[in-house]
């Protein structure tokens, strides 16, 4: 046991506690004893590593070290400061973690279970650093046959390259070749499954119903539940004691056809055919990675226009929304812009006074994608009406461009865009009515919340500090949060893997309520008076609550 301690660097073990202790302290998300134990392994491998290269350095710079007995009683001397430290910042944890946890709603935790953390950590810090000696090992054994014809530094150099060349070749095998091939296939065969209860519809207005230029079967899972979700006129009209239509909800499957302009003329055609052009309200949505449409989105805005909405949206993966980014990064703007080409290149020759007004939407990676789906040269002369798009995510270009320009003095968690004429901000608290500011020709809302990584995620947090962490901070994002050079990076990647993990209304599960306020200001719906409004969010509020709206998406 000794001589394994001994092998560790006394400079390295110190750096990773401390890197470990920082990862204890909160971040955006509640974490459990799992996230934080890997989170905090990690942290103190990325330490340990910062702990060795500083010792290179320093000997590098040949300034001068401590003699071999003062060294070996440096190494005891960290790991008994190690055990200390890690054994004060994980009794402070829980009480870290409950300042997150208080600001959404969740109850206290006595215990972050220390032990379990502790294990996680130690196992993830352990198989961390014996593959980083094994890089080490391969780079000296590439060195030394390379040395025989080259001089030394360039051996090394050549050694470094040829081995980060093998790991990469051999993770990328593994992963892309492998783990991805089986994730893909699973995701497929999860697509095709028809959940109990749905059945072919039997109306000929439906996709996938008798007449319909779509077959049932190759909507997929996500397209045939936001078909067969849609609520009725009835529903609608009897919440409003009024007469209602039955909303039109177009979706086109990744089986539906060969190609993704094919899908979008599918989409158009089925469109057309089901009357969609005939509502005053119509929207292109642009799913998740799966092809999920979030029901909150979707059935409110339905619900705010007496169901007289057409809404279409067209599948590009089967893969969860951060697997598609990383596979597949260019196929959700690909049918972005090809579904919304056919249906703007239709709705544009119809005459202005008759055609329904039109809308963009999507959430998480499809408000990203529907971003892309257009560019302002090919809309300018004339435009559609707006857009609703929730939890950008963190890559997204005109959120970027935008959040960058903001007026001074406003947050980047609620960002003021110049007059607020053309874009607006809102979160939890509705903040989309600025006095003073006039609403121009076209409408976009953003609705993200201060505490969703999916947004927030920043690579420069490695080595500064993210704008929205600067005060006045966002309502659910703790005051303990602290940022540390290296640990917050880490902290809000783990952040991004269970961003959907939070209560509704935080993190990266938006709620319905939210959406009424947003679809009110881009869409302006007639006829709703604020009793109805508040009616509206108190029953979308319970629905939601009450049969764990919504499913998981991603």
């Amino acid at each position: 046991m000794s001589g394994l301690a001994m092998s560790f660097s006394a400079v390295g073990l110190l750096a990773g506690i401390l890197f470990f202790a920082a990862s204890l302290t909160p971040s955006l998300m509640p974490r459990s004893y799992l996230v934080q134990g890997a989170l905090s392994g990690s942290s103190a491998a990325l330490g340990y590593g910062v702990g060795v290269a500083a010792v290179w350095l320093w000997r590098y710079l040949e300034i001068p070290v401590p003699h071999a007995r003062a060294h070996t009683a440096v190494r005891w001397i960290a790991i008994i400061l190690s055990v200390g430290t890690a054994g004060v910042f994980l009794w402070k944890a829980a009480e870290w973690q409950n300042t997150v946890r208080s600001l959404m709603g969740l109850g206290p935790v006595e215990s972050v279970e220390p032990i379990e953390l502790a294990a996680i950590a130690l196992v993830i810090f352990l198989v961390v650093i014996v593959l980083a000696r094994l890089f080490r090992q391969t780079v000296r054994l590439f060195s030394r046959v390379v040395n025989r014809i080259v001089p030394r530094r360039v051996s090394k150099v050549v050694g470094g390259v040829l081995a980060l060349v093998l790991f990469w070749s051999v993770a990328q095998g593994v992963l892309f070749k492998v783990v991805l091939r089986m994730v893909d296939t699973s995701f497929r065969e999860l697509d095709a499954r028809i959940d109990d209860g749905l059945t072919r519809p039997s109306n000929p207005a439906k996709p996938g119903g008798p007449g319909s230029v779509l077959d049932w079967q190759d909507l997929g899972r996500q397209g045939r539940a936001f078909i067969a979700s849609a609520p009725t006129g009835a529903q609608i009209g009897a919440f409003f004691n009024a007469k209602a239509l039955d909303p039109i909800r177009v979706y086109v499957g990744l089986n539906s056809a060969e190609t993704v302009d094919e899908r979008a003329r599918l989409a158009l055609e089925e469109l057309k055919r089901d009357g969609g052009f005939q509502r005053s309200a119509l929207i292109v949505v642009v799913p998740t990675g799966t092809g999920w449409v979030d029901p909150e989105g979707i059935d409110t805005v339905e619900y705010l226009h007496h169901g007289d909405v057409a809404s279409v949206a067209m599948q590009y993966s089967y893969l969860s929304s951060w697997l598609s980014l990383l596979v597949e990064p260019g196929y959700g703007a690909e049918a972005g812009q090809a579904l919304f080409r056919e249906v703007y290149r239709y709705w544009s020759t119809l005459p202005r006074g008759s055609r329904p007004k039109l809308y963009l939407h999507g959430l998480s990676l499809g408000a990203m994608n529907s971003e892309l789906s257009t560019h302002l040269y090919d809309i300018i002369g004339d435009p559609f009406q707006g857009a609703l798009w929730s939890g950008p995510p963190f890559q997204s270009r005109i959120w970027n461009s935008v959040t960058a320009d903001r007026n001074q003095g406003s947050p980047a968690w609620l960002p003021r865009f110049r007059d607020g004429a053309i874009i607006r901000f809102t979160n939890q608290n509705n903040s989309l009515n600025i006095p003073g500011a006039d609403w121009g020709p076209i409408r976009i809302v953003y609705l993200q919340y201060a505490s969703d990584p999916v947004t927030f995620f920043d690579f420069h947090a490695l080595y500064r500090e993210p704008e929205w962490m600067k005060n006045p901070r966002g309502p659910d994002v703790s005051p303990s949060v602290r940022w540390m050079p290296g640990v917050t990076m880490l902290q809000l990647l783990f952040d991004m893997a269970i961003a959907t993990t939070s209560p509704m209304g935080y993190g990266h599960v938006y709620a319905p309520e939210h959406y009424i306020d947003g679809w009110i200001a881009v869409t302006d719906p007639q006829g709703i008076e604020p009793a109805d409004i508040s009616r509206l969010k108190a029953f979308f509020f319970e629905r939601s609550r009450s049969i764990g709206y919504p499913p998981p998406s991603d």
